[in-house]
């Protein structure tokens, strides 16, 4: 039987791809920080299949959770390795709270990258594995008021293409999903000043792009980006002054989030 682990998974983008993988009949390894949630998305999931499920209460904002996590399944072999866990801050970067933006780089960098060289290796002698590392929209352009969100995307985008050049030919391959704004509940955790974004369009269903992202991750593919318009948006930035880019940014945060 092969195993999947999927970070976040208690709900969202991550639950909707242990979906996924329980279709395919994989074990699933989850990891959450949340107990309660974790607990009933694997309660949800055994109502629907046959699968084995570990649950693993993890915070992947402080050092070394990685080795904790791959310590605690013995250094189980891992097929496949979904690092789709994040959420976002709003606020200008001089005032933003620091502790919170330490976690953030942990969970979106730090934690998701040692956990990919964690399990690598094994992928690599094994010759197969796949990887699905959650970017964003964010990762094409600078973001004023989200700006550390942004950059760790564009790192993950970076990241992922340049090692799934690395892996060519190997039978491992590393995938990049970029999605636009999706109703999850990533939208609520961003700002203390509103629960929900204010603006409505193009809107995806966590269930389309996580559909989405697992197609491109079978497939192999280095990146994929769901919805057509949102390919458009991808490209813009090219062919506006990077000042321009970063402007409209800002007018669209401030629209969205601010009171």
């Amino acid at each position: 039987m092969k195993t999947a682990l999927v970070t976040g998974a208690a709900s969202g983008l991550g639950y909707e791809l242990a979906i996924l993988l329980a279709k395919d009949h994989y074990k699933l390894i989850l990891v959450d920080v949340n107990p309660d949630t974790l607990a009933q998305a694997k309660t949800d999931l055994l109502k629907d299949f046959d699968v084995e499920i570990v649950t693993l209460v993890k915070d992947l904002g402080v050092p070394n959770v990685a080795v904790d996590i791959m310590n605690e399944i013995d250094n189980a072999p891992i097929d496949v390795l979904i690092n789709n866990a994040g959420f976002g801050l709003f606020g200008t970067f001089v005032d933003t709270d620091w502790e919170r933006e330490s976690a953030m780089l942990h969970v979106h960098i730090l934690t998701a990258t040692h956990l990919t060289k964690l399990v690598l290796k094994g992928m690599v002698e094994r010759g197969s594995g796949k990887i699905l590392n959650m970017s964003s929209l964010a990762a094409f352009q600078p973001g004023p008021l989200m700006s550390i969100y942004y950059a760790s995307k564009g790192y993950m985008l970076s990241f992922s293409e340049a090692i799934a050049n690395e892996l060519k030919g190997t039978g491992v391959t590393v995938t990049a999903v970029c999605p636009g704004p999706t109703q999850t509940s990533f939208q609520k955790t961003v700002s203390e000043n509103t629960k929900e974004n204010k603006i409505k369009f193009n809107m995806g269903t966590a269930s389309e792009v996580a559909a989405y992202g697992y197609k491109a991750m079978l497939q192999g593919k280095s990146y994929a980006i769901p919805g057509a318009f949102n390919k458009f948006l991808a490209i813009l930035p090219r062919f506006l002054p990077r000042r321009t880019a970063s402007h409209i940014v800002r007018t669209i945060q401030q629209k969205n989030r601010e009171d």
